[in-house]
């Protein structure tokens, strides 16, 4: 990635109307610089306030940087620009998913499927949100195999006490943390309350991109497929694996709590995380 961020910053530097500029504010936020990739992002649509993939690009930016917002409108741009942009009408739903704003988000998502049938994570997640506004009665015939199972045993991922209570014996009485999130940070099962509010799912929304980044520094470091990671904070100890059909599965407990029975939990969690979304538990 280094070589490539390299060459698209030569290109542009000889030339600065170049439309480099977009592979390269992409390649910056793949590889965490988001402040760079937004300047160059911003700096190119200068010259060119009309190209919707730039504004794509700066409304994933603004995303990637908790500005809900500033997407929300840049993505808007982009319909404007290019209409039935399949991206940007996916983005739409995530921004209003986010939000909060369930309905609205369901719309942006149903138009995102027509724009893009085969994008199954699209798929899945309209499926899920239509779960959560209780307008499918049955799982989507198109949505993956880990939400129509989940629909089908009576598991409405957070809908439902079964699967928010999923890792409750895990836990214990530990005051911690278990959360089962698929690809897109959608919690599946698991919860976390604060003050009697569950704030999984916001929790989710922040980790949604986290296993592709562990995927990515794996590689370029050249250690293999990472398999889990385990950090400590001043107050938590937190631990995150990747789990089935490329979910992922979190847990967290008290400082107090030794590494190895967080460890521990971890395993046991997975292990339930990968009953449930056979069908099981």
């Amino acid at each position: 990635m280094s070589d490539d961020i390299a060459r698209l910053s030569e290109a542009l530097a000889r030339d600065p109307a170049s439309l480099a500029f977009i592979e390269l504010a992409e390649a910056l936020r793949k590889r965490g610089d988001v402040e760079v990739a937004t300047k160059v992002a911003l700096r190119g649509l200068e010259r060119h306030p009309h190209l919707g993939a730039a504004h794509d690009v700066l409304a994933r930016l603004y995303a990637d940087a908790g500005d809900l917002e500033r997407a929300f409108d840049e993505w808007d741009m982009v319909l404007r620009f290019t209409p039935g942009h399949a991206g940007a009408l996916k983005g739409l739903g995530f921004v209003r998913f986010h939000q909060g704003q369930l309905a609205e988000a369901e719309r942006w998502l149903a138009q995102a499927a027509a724009a893009d049938p085969a994008d199954e994570r699209n798929l899945g997640a309209l499926a899920y949100v239509r779960q959560q506004l209780g307008t499918a009665a049955a799982p989507d015939a198109a949505a993956p195999p880990a939400e129509a199972r989940a629909a089908a045993s009576g598991h409405r991922a957070t809908g439902t006490m079964g699967a928010r209570e999923l890792f409750a014996d895990i836990l214990g009485a530990e005051k911690g943390m278990a959360l089962l999130l698929d690809e897109h940070g959608l919690v599946m099962a698991g919860g976390h309350e604060v003050d009697g509010r569950d704030v999984g799912q916001e929790v989710g929304a922040q980790l949604d991109s986290v296993g592709e980044e562990a995927e990515r520094a794996m590689r370029h470091l050249g250690l293999g497929a990472w398999t889990s990671i385990v950090f400590e904070t001043e107050q938590s100890t937190v631990a995150m694996a990747p789990g089935p059909e490329n979910s992922l599965m979190l847990v967290s407990a008290s400082r107090a709590t030794p590494v190895g029975f967080v460890r521990r939990m971890l395993e046991r969690s997975l292990q339930r995380a990968g009953r449930f979304l056979g069908g099981g538990r």
